[in-house]
């Protein structure tokens, strides 16, 4: 399935927006804003990249896509982990940030405050999915934030091919690159150091029936070679089930991972086949 684009006159972009400045590092990111009277719905972009690497401009095609059907996408930037720099929980402090800031602003910009969503790819689903379901706890760091006393809540949560459970990810990627492992060096531990640690960091700990006014499109690919979707989206989506949560899925048949940032017109394009799933789900639930 194919969507056409829409021309660039139909949408406003804002580049280098920053929403906050974090033990001294300026965050920030581009705000795609649809054309009309508004307010309009918020989705905060969180990238992928093994929380090490990755930009916000793999949200180029769905700014555009999404602004153009009504939904403003905010596409930000957040610290990155390397070998000796941890960046848990501060990454998701971040993306709780952007969420603040996207309320906070909200009239400024002609956003509607109380229709907030956050939508990431792999680890970026990982951090989206920790905002929107713990964001209360993982966003009280940083008092001095402007928008620090401003709900982190959100409506909708998007995660496409999206790590879910720590414990799982770090034994699957030891397995493929044991001298590199992307969860410990962003968690600064390992499993066998500090369990409590990873069950914190685990989406999967928060699917909880308290938790399931957040509505969950889940998306991955039947071929995934980097994350196991068995284990990480297939097991999220049971265990939201489980707590009485509205989930529904886009499951693309001959998917590998590192789609989403694909042209939505190209012909075959996995992420042409989610893009009418995306905008369904949010008409109904943001």
């Amino acid at each position: 399935m194919t969507t056409s684009m829409p021309a660039p006159n139909e949408i406003d972009v804002k580049r280098d927006l920053v929403y906050a400045t974090h033990d001294g590092v300026a965050l920030s990111g581009d705000l795609y804003l649809p054309k009309g009277a508004g307010p309009f719905p918020t989705l905060v972009g969180v990238h992928g990249g093994g929380w090490r690497m990755g930009a916000r401009t793999s949200f180029a095609h769905w700014g555009p896509y999404l602004a153009a059907r009504g939904y403003a996408l905010y596409a930000i930037s957040y610290r990155l982990a390397g070998k000796g720099k941890k960046t848990f929980p501060q990454a998701v402090g971040d993306v709780c940030a952007a969420v603040q800031f996207v309320r906070g602003e909200a009239q400024s910009f002609n956003l509607d405050g109380q229709r907030i969503g956050l939508l990431g790819a792999s680890a970026g689903a990982h951090l989206a999915s920790l905002a929107a379901l713990a964001g209360e706890s993982f966003s009280k760091a940083y008092p001095q934030d402007k928008h620090a006393g401003v709900s982190p809540k959100v409506k909708a949560l998007v995660g496409v091919y999206g790590v879910y459970d720590m414990a799982a990810n770090w034994v699957h990627f030891q397995a493929q690159t044991p001298s590199e492992n992307p969860t410990d060096i962003f968690m600064g531990a390992t499993p066998m150091q500090d369990r409590k640690l990873y069950f914190e960091a685990s989406p999967i700990s928060y699917a909880t029936i308290a938790n399931n006014h957040v509505a969950v499109l889940l998306s991955w690919g039947t071929q995934d070679d980097l994350v196991d979707s068995k284990q990480q989206s297939e097991a999220f989506l049971l265990a939201l089930k489980q707590a009485g949560f509205f989930a529904r899925t886009a499951v693309v048949a001959g998917a590998p991972h590192y789609w989403l940032s694909d042209p939505i017109d190209e012909p075959g394009s996995y992420s042409g086949f989610l893009a009418p799933r995306l905008v369904r789900f949010l008409a109904e639930r943001l």
